[in-house]
């Protein structure tokens, strides 16, 4: 008989020896630059055709575990910009005429060549960004999702028919094409959250202008790669889509301001969004923003705490805590708070550090240096406040690069100055409550009002919490946690969070124009309200 081998266990992460993955061989730079049409130089403009730019400005884009130079792209400039708008313009008049299921058709081939390339894209999220392999090609299944939803809406979408008090009149409501919609997107979600904005407004009869995060510039370029492929098969006009990998100061200010994008989707911090809302607002412009989120559980005595426990640890360590739905805050009962910490700790302890192509690998790296300077300076800030450190806390270094970090939890009041701000990192802040009435005015004691959660059993606490008193967020779950939105629900959040929606429900009406139309079928004129005016 064969001797029985027992596997020996990895250790969980320590202080004093991180559990460090590898990739696999298969997910290899070049492999995935070979399938997605990258190389090491590259062009940051393109409107359908060959890529261009003519900056003679350089953007590095290098892989956050390591610091390895992935790339090196010349950005676009003011010049690029025009040429690139002149195109969108123009493909917008063609588009626009394009009946609906038509366009839903062209859609749902372009959510194909993303199944196809699902794989690779989805390892390019994780090469790039640093998110772990399962979230990068979760990344892509979102994409997938909502080009299906863009395919139902195109044979769906409508106005109504109202009743007109003048008699032999009909009164209805329809919507046309908005024009070109420009899309600034945030580096923590480098393909999803252009997806969501670019599947609605091409159903829409628009088309799109995207500038993406300069921290991610290869995940936009490949994804424009397949776009093109797409609609190049269609024999449709060059510029449905377009990319501009540019800077802010330059190409993102011209984007601002320019009153031929009559609609912006802007995701990114709140004081940003600030002033790019206010730049827009001031030409009359539309604007969708996504800004930040400081999000919290309400952990019930009346809970489920082992799901509670799945969802806190999920929303808090995922994507390293750069999510704007990661959860920031544990908001818990006094009579489980000893118990859940404890069982939560154990977690963290097992979380597995390292190369975010690795399936092993549960958190990657933070997107760069800058980010963890912030992480640093949040849990000094956090000491300072009375805060006390029950987990984590430290910088590593596995790769030679600084961008690793241990998950973080501490526990200080809502009150504190740093609670009340957005650290993109993996800290989570832990607090008691008594009753549910002080829970609530905790979770919203914030100035950001973007995803919410309790769990509970309890059917009153639970439709407390959905009540007008109860969260104040855009999104708020029962049992289920504050990361990982669907699709089919519109997505955003109020206060700091800036009002926005993007994604499922009506959000399609933000990308075209509403028009009330009266038809006179009878031959005589009859003026509302009954006036009468006769010469």
């Amino acid at each position: 008989m064969a001797k029985k081998t027992t596997k020996k266990a990895q250790p969980a992460l320590t202080k004093a020896q991180p559990a460090l993955t590898k990739a696999q061989p298969a997910l290899t730079k070049a492999r995935i630059f070979k399938e997605l049409g990258l190389s090491a130089r590259l062009k940051g403009a393109n409107c359908g055709g060959e890529w261009f730019a003519s900056s003679g400005d350089w953007l590095d884009s290098r892989n956050p575990a390591t610091g390895e130079l992935l790339a090196r792209i010349e950005q676009a400039d003011n010049a690029d910009y025009a040429k690139v708008m002149k195109a969108a313009k123009e493909s917008f008049l063609a588009w626009r005429m394009l009946p609906a299921p038509r366009r839903g058709e062209v859609i749902r081939q372009f959510g194909d060549a993303l199944r196809a390339k699902k794989d690779m894209l989805g390892a390019l999220v994780s090469l790039e960004m640093g998110k772990i392999l399962t979230e990068g090609q979760g990344e892509v299944q979102e994409m997938i999702d909502i080009c299906d939803y863009a395919v139902g809406l195109s044979r769906t979408l409508s106005g109504p028919t109202l009743q007109s008090e003048r008699p032999k009149h009909r009164m209805m409501e329809q919507w046309h094409p908005l024009g070109v919609v420009g899309v600034i997107s945030a580096f923590n979600f480098p393909v999803a959250v252009w997806a969501w904005n670019s599947a609605l407004a091409w159903v829409c009869g628009d088309s799109v202008l995207w500038k993406p995060s300069s921290k991610t510039p290869l995940c936009a370029i490949a994804c424009q790669n397949i776009a093109n492929e797409v609609f190049q098969a269609n024999g449709l006009p060059a510029g449905l889509t377009c990319v501009v990998i540019g800077k802010g100061s330059s190409v993102g200010e011209v984007m601002i301001n320019d009153h031929d994008l009559p609609l912006i989707s802007f995701t990114g911090s709140t004081k940003m969004g600030r002033r790019i809302g206010g730049v827009i607002g001031e030409r009359l412009g539309r604007s969708i923003l996504e800004l930040g989120g400081n999000n919290a559980i309400i952990i019930s005595d009346k809970a489920d705490l082992t799901c509670a426990l799945a969802s806190s640890f999920f929303g808090a360590v995922g994507t390293a805590g750069q999510r704007c739905t990661s959860t920031r805050r544990l908001i818990i009962h006094e009579k489980v708070y000893a118990t859940f910490l404890q069982k939560l700790i154990a977690n963290y302890k097992r979380v597995r550090i390292g190369d975010p192509l690795d399936p092993a690998t549960l958190m990657g790296p933070l997107i760069d240096e800058g980010a963890v300077a912030d992480f640093e300076k949040a849990i000094v800030a956090a000491k300072k406040q009375g805060g006390k450190v029950l987990y984590g806390g430290k910088v590593l270094k596995p790769f030679g690069v600084p961008t690793f970090v241990e998950p973080t939890i501490i526990e200080l009041k809502n009150e504190a100055e740093i609670v009340q701000t957005e650290t993109f990192a993996p800290i989570l802040y832990v607090m008691k409550y008594k009753k549910l009435t002080d829970a609530i005015a905790m979770h919203n004691g914030v100035p950001q009002g973007l995803s919410s959660s309790i769990y509970t059993d309890s059917l009153a606490e639970g439709e407390r919490f959905l009540s007008a008193e109860g969260s104040d967020c855009g999104i708020a779950n029962i049992n289920i946690g504050t990361s990982g939105a669907e699709i089919g629900g519109a997505f955003g959040g109020e206060k700091e969070t800036g009002g926005g929606r993007e994604s499922g429900s009506d959000c399609w009406k933000t990308y075209m124009r509403r028009q009330t139309n009266t038809i006179n079928w009878g031959g005589e004129i009859h003026l509302a309200q009954g006036v009468e005016f006769h010469p």
